[in-house]
Formats: structure tokens, sequence, C-alpha cells
């Protein structure tokens, strides 16, 4: 009988050993069930900003949430599926539905009612893009009357500047494209949005400058649906594992993200 009761326990303990393995296929087949059921990880991404996608002068594309996808889709073993959108409150959208899986965007509380959030990946600065000889030098300058600040349709700026400047005109733009072609016809007078974006703008925009400082701190973080939350523990382990392994490093410089700080850890 007691031969029978040791045998028994480290049966127990071999089987709790295997199941608790890090990476055992089962426990990786059951997130990659949760985070891509339909097989591929559905990756949202808006052109424009090194914080989702880019593409360098060779053509290849680099960003955010496009290579930190494709970071998690070989971690779960499944393959990627990219999906273009105009602008990142679309992508949000497309998250909140089950149409997408993944993207990496600033975690507002707002945001939050619609999708789940990891731990922050990093953080980045606000800011303001003037173009080429405008009046307009310092953040003092902005809120006047006949000023127009350019933002993004759908995005925190459009939600966040009305309440800061009583007096100038806050313009939403379809897309940063879009904000780029309405510098030219006079439609805005400077845009705000994050720091990586503008310079992007600025790099398009010879004479445009950003103004010094910001008026606040995006904290970017991979976006899932609803009812996925059990995936979480698993993808703050991958975050980290990005941050410290120096990959979300490369990630950055490879998409010329500027503008960017550490993710204060949750």
């Amino acid at each position: 009988m007691r031969i029978s009761l040791r045998h028994a326990a480290r049966t127990a303990l071999l089987a709790l050993a295997i199941i608790g393995l890090p990476g055992a296929p089962a426990h990786a087949d059951g997130e990659a069930r949760l985070l891509a059921p339909s097989g591929s990880l559905r990756v949202g991404i808006y052109p424009g900003s090194p914080t989702s996608m880019v593409t360098d002068a060779a053509g290849k594309p680099h960003g955010l949430a496009y290579d930190l996808g494709g970071e998690l889709a070989r971690r779960l073993g499944v393959g990627i599926d990219y999906v273009k959108f105009e602008r990142v409150a679309d992508i949000v959208a497309a998250i909140h539905d089950g149409k997408v899986d993944f993207t990496v965007t600033n975690a507002t509380p707002a945001r939050a009612n619609d999708v789940s959030f990891s731990q922050p990946v990093l953080a980045i600065e606000l800011g303001y893009l003037v173009p080429a000889n405008s009046p307009i030098g310092k953040v003092e300058d902005i809120d006047k009357s006949g000023v127009k600040i350019g933002v993004t349709k759908g995005s925190t700026s459009e939600r966040t500047l009305p309440a800061k400047f009583k007096n100038a005109t806050i313009v939403s733009a379809e897309s940063v494209k879009a904000a780029i072609g309405m510098f030219g016809r006079g439609e805005i007078d400077l845009y705000a949005t994050n720091k990586p974006t503008l310079f992007e703008m600025s790099d398009q925009m010879p004479g445009a400058r950003i103004l010094d400082g910001n008026w606040g701190l995006e904290h970017m973080a991979i976006a899932i649906p609803k009812g996925r939350e059990e995936s979480l523990v698993m993808l703050n382990r991958f975050v980290a594992d990005e941050q410290s392994s120096g990959t979300l490093d490369t990630i950055q410089q490879q998409a010329g993200l500027r503008g960017a700080t550490k993710a204060r850890r949750e």
C-alpha cells in the first residue's frame, strides 16, 4: 500500500511539473486560442506614426504596434494579419467589436471602457507642431482668437484640448496625412498629438518645428478585446521581456520613434 501511495504521489507531482513548465504546449496553445482565435493574430495599424506603422527608405514597414505584434505572434506560434485603418480611433472600435486582436495605443480611461490594456510599454510626450515662419513661437501664443489647432478625429487630443484652450479653435483632421495638406491650405495653424507623430510630420514639412515642452504624456500599452483578460498575465510578462531584452529599444530605433520615455511600472 505504501508503494502504491508513493507511486501515486510521484505521478501527481510529475504531472503538476509538466503542466507548470513555462511554454508548455498546452499552455501556449491556450494563450494562442485566447489571443488569436482565428488562428492568426490580427494586428490593427494605421500609417504615419512610428507608434503604429511607418515605412523606411527601403520600403520596409516598422512601428511599435507593427513590430510588437510580430514579436507576439512568433511567441504564440501563430500567423499574423495586419489590418490597416486611417486612424487609431477606428482600430479601438474594431478591437471592441472583436474584429482586431491587438494594437498598441494610449491607455486612456475612456478607451479602457472599450478594450483591455496591458501594463505600459512606454510613455511618449504630447506636443505641438507649427509650420515654417509661424508666428507661434511658444505655447503661450496658442490660446488666441483665430488660432486653429489641428487634431486627429477621435483622438485623445480632440477630447482633451477644448478644455485647455478657450479662445483657439479645435479643427479635426481625418488622418495625419490629411493634416499635412490642411497646413498647406491654411486650414490649421498648428497640430497637437504625440511627439513621435509630430516628428514624422515635420520630416515632410521643411522648416516646421515642434514647440518646446509638452502638454502631457501618453502611456502606450497593448490593447486587446474585452473578455480576454486571462491573457494579461502573459502579456505583461511579454512586455517586461521586450523591455529588458533590448528588443523594445531596437523597435523604437528602427521606427525612428522620437519623444519616448521609459514607462512607469504599475
